[in-house]
């Protein structure tokens, strides 16, 4: 077994509880580690025995384009697709991050963190 990570995948996204959020947006990292078994692609050297990246950026930029009021809501999305498009992998761990989050503070993101296995 192994890992793929996507590390900070940015887009500029809509999301959040705020009217002026849904109108004006936000900039926002995602994190993504999925399980996998590697051997058969370490050994073929060959796309189709492994997971391919660009179909896992595809879909975290998809999903985070449609617009949801909580990241966890929009986390929950990329994740059920991930394990229905993909089903050799076992598990997920997605972080979303919204940079610079409009909360009267300067901070500098607020994340959550979702993890799912296949059973």
């Amino acid at each position: 077994m192994g890992f793929i990570k996507l590390k900070n995948i940015r887009t500029y996204s809509y999301h959040g509880c705020l009217i002026e959020e849904g109108k004006i947006g936000s900039d926002y990292s995602v994190d993504l580690k999925v399980k996998t078994d590697l051997r058969q692609s370490s050994i073929t050297d060959n796309l189709v025995d492994t997971v391919d990246y660009v179909l896992l950026n595809q879909i975290v930029v998809e999903e985070m384009a449609i617009r949801a009021n909580l990241l966890e809501h929009v986390a929950q999305r990329i994740i059920s697709r991930i394990m229905k498009e993909v089903p050799t992998i076992s598990r997920v761990i997605l972080g979303v991050s919204k940079l610079n989050p409009p909360i009267g503070g300067d901070v500098e993101a607020v994340t959550i963190e979702m993890e799912e296995y296949r059973s």
